[in-house]
């Protein structure tokens, strides 16, 4: 993690006391991705230490079988607000959300943790709690096959659960979403713990 990109990240309140994963805890991923015009672009996630390879495995992957990306930066881009990142079509991982973010308890929550990743957000939009609508948009509620779309059984699916991810884990739909488990935990020889529980977070306002 570079000195200005924490600088950021504590400046936006993505890192406050709190918060569960430290400055020593995080890594900078550097990842090439397709973009949907077919042009490779640099983008970068922020993961927790122990998922790093993991993750490089899963984007790799992504990268040789040309899945398309929109966008990729962290979330310290958008001053920290998970929204802003959404409707902008941005793939992220790690944010320990504000407490007017919807969130889990921060100690429990994967995005909180660095080990959970949103892809695509308009592409594959969730159900928010807070006002059981979609979100980003709706326009892509139903699950057909397109441009950034992920699907159950499809590429990126298979691919995050060869890996030991879970999909979408919550009570609603939440196409974009992939973790290591709720509460999220240490993982073990690179993978995901087995001892890892697949539930879905509490609700929050």
């Amino acid at each position: 993690m570079t000195p200005a990109q924490w600088q950021r990240m504590v400046e936006t309140s993505m890192w406050r006391e709190g918060c569960p994963a430290t400055r020593e805890s995080l890594r900078r991923l550097e990842i090439n991705y397709f973009d949907f015009d077919g042009e490779i672009q640099r983008g970068v996630l922020v993961v927790n230490a122990d998922i790093a390879e993991n993750v490089s495995r899963i984007f790799t992957r992504l990268f040789h079988e040309r899945f398309p990306i929109y966008r990729m930066q962290p979330v310290e881009a958008y001053e920290g607000d998970n929204k802003a990142s959404l409707e902008d079509n941005n793939t992220a991982a790690y944010n320990c959300r504000r407490p007017n973010q919807i969130n889990a308890p921060l100690k429990e929550s994967p995005h909180a943790n660095g080990r959970a990743i949103d892809i695509n957000p308009l592409q594959n939009p969730w159900i928010d709690l807070r006002c059981k609508c979609w979100s980003p948009s709706d326009q892509n509620a139903e699950r057909t096959p397109g441009k950034g779309v992920i699907l159950e059984g499809g590429l990126v699916w298979q691919t995050f659960i060869d890996e030991g991810w879970v999909w979408q884990n919550i009570k609603v739909p939440d196409y974009m979403h992939f973790d290591t488990g709720y509460p999220s935990i240490p993982v073990t020889g690179n993978k995901p713990s087995p001892t890892a529980s697949v539930g879905p977070p509490p609700p929050a306002g």
